[in-house]
């Protein structure tokens, strides 16, 4: 039996990447409004609380009235904004995070899909925290680029059609960022990391790092401690996979294109410091690629289908 799925805010970016993800699949069916119906509040509440499973791709305060026309009935959401990540109520729609997680989105009415940021940074310390090689009140510090299409339409519209000739641009400077609140509480942190996100002249791509200095954590983990912990941490995923360290260099673009994250633990034994890097697609793992993956859980189907390995 087919599921029906509603992707609210399918001309969004996230939502065309998923909406064409999702094309020609027979074990869904697929629902959009057209023009003329996709502002109208009660075509919305009804095409809502009519699918099995709806993908909210709205701005934040959008998708915190979608979700509240879903009446007491049996439709599930995922949530594509930020709007929901730290909600109670709301399953984090990571599935690699931690042991159960991914039981846990299947079994959940409510799933918050991470953002791009906080899934390279949310892969990368998490399972640090936990296994107590990273104290939960570090002073953390992520520097992450990202390609130009995770800004949206605005964004891509200003790179693509000659509205800026910027090759690469610093921003959140009030580090304020929205997504500092999801990676302390997913990360398990006391405090939010000092967040400095940059946007290259680039399409899709993204390369993220956490630089840690060993000698300074209160174990005095190894190089190889930290590298063991993540590959343990993704040993039965498909798509999160540790690579070695000792790459000549990473490129933002090394996992464009697909659904896919690898992470790299580069350090010097000398000095004791170590650079933990993630690359991954901005609109893939990080957006579009992680709501298929959970779209896939929640309706008990194989969770790489219709993925980009």
């Amino acid at each position: 039996m087919s599921v029906t799925v509603f992707i609210d805010g399918a001309v969004g970016t996230t939502g065309i990447d998923i909406r064409e993800r999702l094309a020609g699949r027979s074990d869904l069916t697929v629902v959009t409004l057209d023009e003329a119906r996709r502002k109208d509040a009660a075509a919305r509440a009804e095409a809502l609380n009519d699918a099995d499973i709806a993908i909210l791709c709205l701005p934040d305060d959008a998708a915190k009235e979608a979700a509240a026309l879903v009446r007491d009935g049996t439709t599930r959401l995922i949530d594509a904004s930020s709007a929901h990540r730290t909600a109670d109520g709301w399953t984090y729609g990571f599935a690699e995070l931690r042991p159960g997680q991914g039981e846990a989105i299947a079994a959940a009415r409510f799933v918050s899909n991470p953002g791009c940021y906080p899934t390279a940074f949310l892969a990368l310390v998490a399972p640090l925290v936990r296994a107590g090689l990273v104290p939960a009140d570090w002073p953390l510090t992520y520097n992450a680029t990202s390609g130009y299409s995770g800004g949206g339409k605005a964004m891509i519209a200003e790179f693509e059609e000659g509205g800026t000739d910027t090759a690469f641009r610093v921003y959140a400077l009030t580090l304020a960022h929205k997504h500092l609140p999801e990676m302390r509480v997913h990360a398990g942190l006391a405090h939010p990391p000092i967040f400095a996100p940059s946007v290259a002249r680039l399409n899709r791509g993204m390369l993220a790092e956490v630089p840690l200095p060993l000698r300074q954590l209160p174990r005095s983990p190894s190089i190889a401690q930290i590298e063991d912990t993540l590959t343990a941490a993704y040993a039965d995923s498909a798509l999160v996979s540790v690579a070695p360290g000792d790459a000549a260099g990473i490129a933002i673009e090394e996992n464009a294109g697909t659904d896919r994250m690898t992470l790299r633990v580069c350090g010097n034994a000398d000095s004791g410091h170590v650079r933990l890097v993630a690359t991954l697609d901005n609109l893939g793992k990080g957006a579009g690629g992680a709501a298929v993956q959970n779209l896939n859980i929640m309706a008990g189907l194989d969770p790489l289908t219709g993925l980009i390995l």
